[in-house]
């Protein structure tokens, strides 16, 4: 209603029963979600043509709000699948409620599976087929009155969300696009209409108002949900078997046994998210990939694909072998829908049976096993036809498939889905050519299907023949053996005859009479012929739940005889005697099995018995230990195969009447396992209660214990004795002996259900752990086990518990486990339960968003030293064991996440479970696919491990898995093989710490090896690791530099492990709390010079011993700068003064690594920030930059004075220092005034005194060092060396001479005083009170009135008073860290790494100082937040605390405005890696794109960011601009092409700001793209050195181009060319370059469809061992002021620039560089080339007089160089760092 507000309210039911309500709104501001409810803002539209609607739409801002006053009718359909689906992660059920709340006027409500067209009549639907596309017209009381002649879109609105366009506010309910029928054109005619050409020279009207749309892509219309449990069937013929894909982005499956190669009716799979999706085939063909959603089967079909050209031989895929590496051996398993599947072969030598998802023949004679996979659900019916040779199976599920399989040959020939639910039973016919089966419709109605399978062996389909549906329950139905068409059913209260005739299927029920009550179970045909009787005169056998057995003439349908088993009596002799058919309680009969002379007979007490035919006495009977499930007596009448409800199967031999054992097995899912490698014993635990003891050789049950009321969790096998022990739900940990069969120990020091237990390997110690977070550690060096120490709140109660719970090294040294928090993992001392490490890994990731969480540890082998963690973002981390620190990382594990890890005792081979599949990866990570996958299981894989022996692999879940290992051991395998793996894993030595560092997220397979690589020494970079807290460590602060020599020495001890490489440095005689000290630290007057001395003095004062290694502190607002493989230039070529050809014109990005990196003074306006090396001093009016460069290394921190005219800033070592830089810049005229060192490794933060006199410095964990200088002359005052981190320093705003810092739990108050030139320091330490706990103090600062604000890492505010030294407050401030707090007056703002910034009333906190418990209020306010885009690592604010700047983690730089309640983005950039820069032919905008997933527009003229495209959970790995085609007339392009990670390119239009089209050509990750001359092509090139030619108008892959397979794609380039130079026709000249320093060049005439390839180049590269660790690129490029020539550089023999003639043939020209080039670019306006190396320098070259310029600027390689196309500007980039470059050379 106008001007009215509403509220509409669905409360939906998910598929696991949570109810999530779905609210819209116009009162709602933006999109809000929780796990249980989603807010979406509704915008009301206005008439079309409104000056209401031309307002919202020109604006595009306070959209949101109250109905206008023309607003229109609306139909509103929600896509309730999708919307569930799309923000949570969850299933749809059903619609529970709806509530409407407020003005609103409703015609009605309707749910549906159709998708409803508002504006279709009936017969226009039918005239357009629209009803094959899923769209039907609107019913009749959804309908909208329309007056003849006029169009139902003009008077009313549709929205459909969610929405298939993007527009502002994202995430809200809006009008889409005018007529969405015209969608529908979509799928008929991909071809998009070009845009009409928008100028986007529309200026940007404030600064600080950035508009950033961040659009998803272009969803296609939804004509249905999809929801899919299983593979979809489409009929497909295949010319041959089908042809896997090997692909690193791909999982491939291996299972031993029967393939789906064989399969002749084929499942394809199509989705659409909203582009057109094209898979190219490495070799030409498509490869549709079809995969059931509940599995992780992949079925690959080969169909005709692009023409593919080829000049050179394909390099094959190098992959690990063998494959495949794993073989299923044995299963022990039997059932998992049912337990009444059992069939006999032909021959009686073999059963068949299911074990959920896989069908299993064993002989009986020698218990081998055969499989049949296929199934992706667990498998509900079987049966056999006549002689054996065909078997049917289904599965269970919402629409259960049916497979038919070749027994003999173990092969499926025909899948299909049955289009029933739960098929419950199946019947094939004598002859193999009809199959019958029974389920239930989609209301719940018994339905029977026959179909038609004579033709299936032929290769034809499986057709219905008939289906009836009925009420009646059937639990069983056979088809005759006699007749094909006649069948059987059986159910509750009936018994019937069905028939199949004319295509229709009829049943007739038999006249029970008083036997018309019974539930009847199974039924079985009288066997054998007479010829004298019609085939059908035979009589029916029909057993019921009530122990009457009928025998049905089936001819005459009459009831011939009835019997009834009863119970055994109870005689005085206490002999039973068998009162078998009289009245009274009978005995549930659940099968029966008639041969030509008996019956046998499968009952409730658990007893087979076999009957003569007329069941006059009992011949023979067998007991069992439960109910007997189904009966089947072998064809030669000489066996009978039992199965029970226990999960046994078996059976009885009728000559010797003994009973074998075939297989026992769980009967619910297996938890846990454990193998005694002694004994080749194996321990498993089930949620049945049991734990059972199975033999590893013969498979076979040897013990069984039940626990009636409480379930087994965990088992562990004693290494040497043959005890065994398991932890229960219960808490109790037992120990049992299996010599003695008897219980041995019982302990209860857990609350919770045991989550971990694991043995020692020498058996000495054991482990537990329980869900409440207790760990215990038992002696068991007897054998009775006591406690020894048990630990509370140390392991994770969050986490996902599993069999890898607690992990023990190899040595028996270290016990891993995660904990306390399910973001860290702790390493304990396993002989102590002595905290030695903990590695936070939710910060490893600084990519994403989303806090990273371990869930699985496992140590590898001794002495390999690794940690291996699995993730809940589907990550293994590798990481050292002793030192914390990250080896390497493996990506996208699993599709969800990693259940087991388990390494081979060689390290060569690491195991990983996850969803319902093992892998098995090469644990170097040596090829381009490094794991093998194998399926099987059909719930999740529990746990995986090798067995002792390294002969096997055991998996557990649904069933026990037991497959061979074939690779070939490292004591057997070739010595050229090993590779050099131990001696890479030797720790660091001191001397090599200063070698080249290798990234260890770099990929190393994208370069051909010419040998193999060399290990590195050196360590990788040092993450965020927190230190140990030990006990007597409680003062964090030194006396002076002479007590800590005296105090340290002597004093350092060793680790509880031993290694000298980690001592631990204590105070011998520990400060107490309240005692102050009097500091008179040594003083080095010569630590300072001016920037133009080139010396190094060293550092004057002593010190302590060092330790090797510091641990990083449990505190985000530590800097770690950010790891680089570059390494500063030798020697720069700086360019004469005043002949400069370049000069800095702009930064583009912020530092969001840096910590307190951006300062601001709002009474002068100055303000500065960093980006990597340099400082951006930008005017907040203009937007004008200067660059003040002198820094070698990234910058830390910054530091301002107070009067705003010096600034302060510290980086890393550089230029041949041994210490820390800090330079003095005059903030006036942007000079450095000196350079000062002292600190030697980072500088953590920065401070000057209230009156500027003084400057404190603090370096890192590593340094531990404070520093005092006179800013007079910057002469170095005082030292103090800490003993544990400290984070910040600030000085106290009332006393000059005062300052503090925080580290771990406490606060140090520091007084300075001076007389002379003797400088004295008197440090007071206050403990933080105990009710806080052991944390660490963060950030502080000091407010005006005698009080210090405090953060700590748990997210609380400590306040504390100056004048007494003590804390007297706390609050609760936060979730995560506080990193940053400023205060003022009454107010404070506080930051964390929650991305929160909030704003506190503070004003009771002075009162409650002074007046204690009768301040009349003792609580702060909350007054204000905002949620940003990352981390807070820096702020600063005016002096009121209205508004200030905040910097993120994300690299963004945002205006605060609290009384407005705004955030805008001032300076924003890349987070990660920017990995291209493209312009637009007119030359008005740039697109950047990065690792971050982003493509971004950016201004010219203003260098503001005009647009953002982004893509989550990928990485945009290259970019171009779309050229003018002259059929648009010259107008500005307005389209990027993009290519990502994924293999997929997105075209995306600038005008629109949404994308436009979606292809995926490629398989792997895409590394080069362009457009084509005029525009009308997009070429692209991947990791695989495949190249496709697209079109961008019709999404299509045209060709494939297969010359540079093998190695990635580094440049595409096109250029137009004369139609006839070269002797080639076509008009554009394009070239492709690999890295393997090959350069193919082609011409084109793609009108024409002709790509012809006119040269290739390869260029040589030296054989010797002296090639970098990370190879050059290979780069090329045509020169533009020479036509026909193309330049190169690369690796080779030598470091040069080759111009090579496409027309002479040969290198005409060569010019000499001092290093490998990373990147290249040349000018198109002057002879200039522009290169960038990876020692961090920028060199101009002039080609016409061969002078050479170079520029510093960047701090790491300069991996990107782009000339703009005028010539006039120089862009490059350094990882996230971009920097614009005016030429100013003519």
């Amino acid at each position: 209603m106008p001007g009215k507000c509403f509220v509409v309210h669905l409360d939906v039911t998910t598929e696991d029963s949570q109810v999530v309500r779905i609210s819209f709104s116009n009162l709602f501001k933006e999109f809000k979600s929780t796990a249980t409810w989603l807010q979406f803002p509704f915008i009301c539209g206005a008439a079309k043509g409104s000056v209401y609607e031309c307002t919202a739409r020109t604006s595009k801002q306070d959209l949101v709000g109250v109905a206008p006053a023309n607003v229109r009718w609306t139909c509103l359909m929600l896509d309730l699948h999708y919307i569930l689906s799309m923000y949570l992660n969850r299933r749809y059920s059903h619609l529970k409620s709806i509530k409407l709340c407020s003005n609103l006027l409703v015609k009605n409500l309707y749910t549906s599976d159709l998708l409803f067209e508002p504006g279709v009549m009936f017969s226009e639907a039918r005239q357009a087929k629209l009803a094959f596309h899923g769209i039907s017209p609107m019913p009749r009381e959804m309908a909208f009155p329309v007056p003849k002649g006029e169009n139902w879109h003009d008077r009313y609105d549709y929205i459909r969300f969610p929405s298939d366009g993007s527009k502002l506010p994202y995430d809200s309910i809006q009008k889409g696009c005018s007529n969405p029928a015209e969608g529908v054109q979509v799928l008929e005619d991909p071809i998009r209409h070009l845009p009409r050409p928008v100028t986007l020279t529309k200026a940007v009207r404030d600064r600080v108002s950035l508009i950033q749309q961040i659009t998803s892509p272009k969803d296609m219309p939804r004509w249905s949900p999809l929801v899919t449990k299983s593979i979809p069937e489409v009929h497909l013929a295949t010319s041959g078997p089908l042809e896997e894909v090997y692909s690193g982005d791909q999982e491939f499956s291996r299972v031993e046994g029967l393939q789906a190669a064989g399969d002749s009716t084929v499942p394809l799979h199509a989705t659409t998210d909203g582009g057109i999706h094209v898979y190219a085939h490495r070799m030409g063909n498509v490869a549709i990939h079809a995969v059931g959603i509940s599995s992780d089967e992949t079925v690959y079909t080969k169909i005709t694909g692009p023409e593919v050209l080829s000049s050179k031989k394909a390099s094959p895929c190098r992959r690990l072998l063998p494959d495949p590496i794993l073989k299923l051996r044995t299963i022990i398993g039997f059932g998992g829908c049912s337990t009444k599947w059992a069939l006999w072969t032909k021959n009686s030598s073999a059963v068949v049976y299911p074990c959920h998802a896989i069908i299993i023949t064993m002989q009986i004679e020698t218990g081998e096993q055969r499989f049949f996979i296929g199934h992706t659900d667990k498998v509900s019916a079987l049966t056999f036809n006549g002689n054996s040779a065909l078997l049917a199976s289904a599965q269970m599920g919402h629409l259960s498939m049916v497979r038919l399989w070749d027994f003999q040959k173990g092969k499926c020939l025909s899948m299909f889905k049955t289009h029933v639910h739960s098929v419950s039973s199946l019947s094939l016919s004598y002859s193999g050519a009809v199959l019958c089966g029974i389920g239930k419709d989609g209301h719940g109605k018994t339905m029977v299907v026959v179909w038609n399978t004579a033709q299936v062996n032929q290769g034809g389909e499986v057709v219905v023949l008939a289906k009836a549906h009925t009420d009646v329950d059937i639990q069983t139905l056979k088809i005759a053996f006699f007749d094909d068409t006649r069948m059987v059913s059986c159910g509750r209260d009936n018994v019937r005859l069905w028939r199949v005739r004319s295509g229709a299927l009829r049943s007739c029920p038999v006249n029970l009479g008083e036997y018309h009550s019974l539930e009847f179970t199974d039924l079985a045909f009288e066997k054998g012929h007479s010829a004298e009787r019609e085939p059908e005169d035979r009589t029916l056998f029909v057993c019921s739940r009530s122990g009457h057995i009928l025998e049905i003439d089936y001819k005459n349908v009459t009831i011939r005889n009835a019997r009834r088993l009863l119970p055994s009596q109870i005689q005085h002799s206490h002999r039973r005697e068998k009162q078998t058919f009289n009245s009274g309680p009978g005995i549930a009969i659940n099968s029966i099995s008639i041969s030509s002379t008996f019956c046998a007979t499968a009952s409730e007490d658990g007893y087979v018995r076999l009957w003569p035919l007329d069941f006059s006495a009992i011949f023979l009977e067998a007991e069992h230990e439960g109910a007997v499930s189904s009966v089947s007596i072998s064809p030669d009448s000489l066996k009978v195969l039992c199965t029970t409800s226990t999960g046994n199967l078996g059976y009885l031999d009728i000559q010797s009447r003994g009973y074998n054992t075939l297989m026992r097995s769980h009967t619910d899912s297996v938890l846990a396992f454990s193998v005694d490698g002694l004994r080749k014993q194996m321990a498993t635990v089930s949620q049945d209660n049991t734990i059972r003891i199975w033999d590893l050789v013969s498979m076979q049950q040897l013990y069984d214990f039940t626990a009636s009321d409480e379930m087994p969790c965990t088992v562990a096998f004693h290494p040497a004795q043959q005890i065994f022990a398991c932890g229960f739900s219960s808490g109790v940990v037992r120990t049992f002996s299996l010599a003695a069969s008897d219980l041995l120990m019982e302990h209860k020091q857990h609350r919770g259900a045991v989550t971990g237990l694991t043995f020692s390997p020498d058996g000495n110690l054991m482990f537990s752990s329980c869900s409440h977070g207790t760990l215990a550690l038992y002696n068991c060096a007897a054998q009775k086990s006591h406690v020894h120490r048990v630990l509370a709140n140390v392991v994770s109660q969050d986490a996902e518990h599993g069999p890898n719970t607690l992990a023990v090294s190899g040595d028996g040294r270290f016990l891993a486990f995660v904990g306390p928090s399910k973001y860290t993992v702790t390493v304990m001392d396993a002989h102590s339960l002595d905290e030695l490490l903990r590695i936070d890994v939710s910060i490893l990731d600084l990519d994403s968003t989303n806090l990273d969480s371990a869930l699985r540890i496992c140590f590898a082998p001794m002495p390999v030293g690794h940690l291996l963690v699995s993730t809940s973002s589907n990550k293994v981390l590798v990481l050292d064991a002793k030192t914390g620190r990250l080896v390497r990382e493996v990506s996208r594990v699993h599709k969800l996440s990693c259940s087991s890890l388990a390494l081979s005792e060689d390290a060569r081979y690491l195991l990983t479970a996850g969803d319902r599949v093992v892998k098995v990866w090469d644990y170097q990570m040596r090829f381009d696919i490094n794991f093998q996958v194998y399926i099987g299981h059909s719930e999740p894989v529990r746990q995986v491990a090798f067995t002792p022996d390294q002969q096997h692999v055991i998996s557990i879940g649904d069933a026990i898995f037991l497959w061979d290992f074939l690779a070939v051991s490292r004591a057997e395998s070739p010595k050229a093989d090993i590779h050099p793996y131990v001696e890479s894993l030797v720790p660091p030595r001191a001397e090599t710490s200063s070698e080249k560092l290798k990234d260890f997220t770099s990929s190393a397979n994208e370069i051909p090896r010419q040998s193999a690589p060399l290990p590195s020494l050196a360590s990788p970079p040092c993450l965020d690791i927190s230190s140990i807290h030990q006990a007597g460590r409680d003062d964090i602060f030194s006396e002076s530099d002479e007590g800590e020599e005296a105090g340290l020495k002597g004093s350092s001890r060793e680790a509880s492990d031993g290694n000298k490489d980690h001592s631990t440095l204590v105070m011998e005689e520990p400060v107490e709390n309240e005692e102050t000290l009097v500091v008179r630290p040594k003083v080095s007057q010569e630590c300072s010079r001016s920037p133009s001395h080139s010396g190094n003095e060293p550092r004057k004062e002593t010190k302590g011993p060092e330790p090797q290694h510091y641990i990083r502190p449990d505190s985000y607002r530590h800097f770690t700068p950010r790891f680089k493989a570059s390494v500063l230039p030798k020697s720069v070529l700086y360019p004469p003064a005043g002949n400069e050809g370049l000069k800095l014109k702009a930064v583009i990005g912020y530092n969001g690594n840096g910590r307190g990196n951006m300062v601001w003074n709002p009474d002068t306006g100055f303000f500065a920030y960093t980006c990597g090396c340099v400082i951006v001093v930008e005017d907040l009016h203009s937007g004008s930059q200067q660059h003040w460069i002198g820094h070698p290394e990234e910058i830390s921190t910054l530091a301002v004075s107070h009067d705003a005219q010096v600034l302060a800033s510290a980086s890393g070592q550089g230029n041949g220092d041994s210490r820390c830089q800090i330079r003095i810049w005059n903030v006036q005229d942007g000079t450095c005034q000196k350079v000062i060192f002292h600190h030697e490794t980072q500088v953590q933060a920065m401070a000057y005194s209230r009156d500027d006199r003084l400057l404190v410095t603090l370096g890192d964990y590593s340094d531990r060092t404070l520093a005092l200088w006179n800013t007079h002359t910057y002469d170095l005052m005082s030292s103090t060396h800490f003993l544990e981190p400290v984070h910040e320093v600030a000085f106290n705003p009332l006393f000059d001479g005062e300052l503090a810092c925080v580290g771990r739990g406490a606060v140090a108050f520091w007084l300075i005083e001076q007389r002379g030139a003797d400088i004295s320091l008197k440090v007071h330490r206050a403990a933080i009170p105990d009710t806080v706990g052991l944390v660490e103090l963060t950030s502080l600062c000091y407010s005006t009135n005698y009080l210090l604000y405090s953060g700590t890492n748990t997210g609380q505010i400590c306040v504390w008073d100056t004048q007494t030294n003590r804390c007297f407050m706390t609050w609760e401030a936060d979730e995560g860290e506080i990193g940053v707090l400023l205060c003022c007056g009454n107010r404070l703002v506080s930051g964390s790494n929650t991305k929160r910034i909030r704003l506190w009333s503070v004003a009771a906190v002075q009162e409650l100082r002074l007046k204690g418990s009768d301040a009349r209020s003792s609580s702060v306010l909350l007054e204000h937040e905002m949620t940003l885009d990352g981390t807070i690592v820096g702020a600063t604010f005016d002096d009121s605390l209205d508004m200030g700047i905040v910097g993120t983690t994300a690299g963004t730089l945002w205006y605060i405005n609290w009384a407005e309640s705004t955030s805008i983005r001032l300076i924003s950039g890349h987070k990660n890696k920017v990995n291209e820069v493209t312009f637009s032919p007119g030359e008005s905008h740039c697109a950047t794109c990065g690792e971050d997933g982003s493509v971004r527009v950016w201004s010219l003229a203003s260098m503001e960011l005009v647009v953002q495209f982004q893509v989550l959970n990928q990485s945009c790995q290259c970019l171009a601009w779309s050229p003018i085609p002259i059929s648009r007339g010259g107008a500005e392009g307005q389209h990027v092409v993009a290519g990502y990670s994924d293999g997929t390119i997105r075209v995306f239009s600038i005008s629109r700001t949404e994308m436009e089209l979606k292809m995926h050509p490629h398989s792997v990750a895409l590394t080069a793209i362009a457009y084509s001359a005029d525009g009308e092509i997009i070429l692209s090139g991947g990791k695989d050195g495949l190249m496709a030619v697209s079109s961008p108008r019709t999404g299509m892959t045209i060709r494939v181009l297969i010359d540079h397979k093998g190695s990635p794609i580094t440049v595409i380039q096109c250029t137009r060319k004369q139609y006839h130079d070269f002797g080639v026709e076509g008009g554009e000249l394009w070239l492709a370059a690999s890295s393997d320093r090959r350069v193919s060049v082609w011409v084109s005439a793609w009108l024409k469809d002709k790509c012809e390839l006119i040269d290739w180049l390869s260029f040589p590269a030296p054989a010797s061992l002296e090639a970098p660790s990370s190879l050059p690129p290979s780069l090329a490029a045509f020169c533009p002021w020479d036509n026909g020539v193309l330049v190169y550089v690369g690796f080779g023999m030598q470091k040069e620039i080759l111009f090579y003639s496409l027309r002479q043939k040969q290198v005409v020209e060569k010019i000499p560089l001092s290093h490998f080039a990373t990147s290249l670019s040349l000018s198109p306006a002057a002879h200039f080339l522009a290169v960038g190396f990876n020692e961090r320098v920028l060199r101009l070259i002039d080609c016409t007089t061969r002078t050479e310029q170079d520029f510093v600027g960047h701090d790491d390689s300069i991996h990107l160089c782009r000339f703009t196309p005028s010539g006039k500007r120089l862009f490059t980039a350094s990882y996230n760092e971009i920097l614009v470059w005016e030429i100013t050379s003519t």
